[in-house]
């Protein structure tokens, strides 16, 4: 199993991008599939999920910025990031598990390799 993530960058507040996700070994729709950030000095953190029925869950803070998504021909997942804001800024995680839904960064057994997003003035 490989998760790889691509599409960060760096912004200014109020700006957008669009992480992917691509997965290679299982399918996407099999597995809860999670986004995580990491800031420095900071722990981990839940930023989204997609659990296999399609339910979708978010952090506080990006409910109605961020949207998560999942494409099943290209097997690849999204976080669609709008009106980003500079506590945004952190290494950006996919993550699957084949577990039930989840927030938790312990519940997920496979990671991605992150995408650094800096959001700035």
């Amino acid at each position: 199993e490989k998760l790889v993530e691509s599409g960060g960058g760096s912004v200014q507040v109020g700006q957008s991008l669009r992480l992917s996700c691509a997965v290679t070994g299982f399918d996407i729709n099999a597995y809860t599939m999670g986004w995580f950030r990491q800031a420095p000095g900071r722990e981990r953190e839940f930023v989204a999920v997609i659990a296999r029925v399609g339910r979708t869950d978010y952090h506080d803070s990006v409910k109605g910025r961020f949207t998560v998504s999942g494409d099943r021909a290209k097997n690849t997942l999204y976080l669609q990031m709008n009106n980003l804001q500079t506590e945004d800024t952190g290494v950006y995680y996919c993550a699957a598990t084949f577990r039930a839904y989840g927030t938790g960064a312990n519940w997920y057994d496979h990671w991605g390799q992150g995408t650094q997003v800096t959001v700035s003035l």
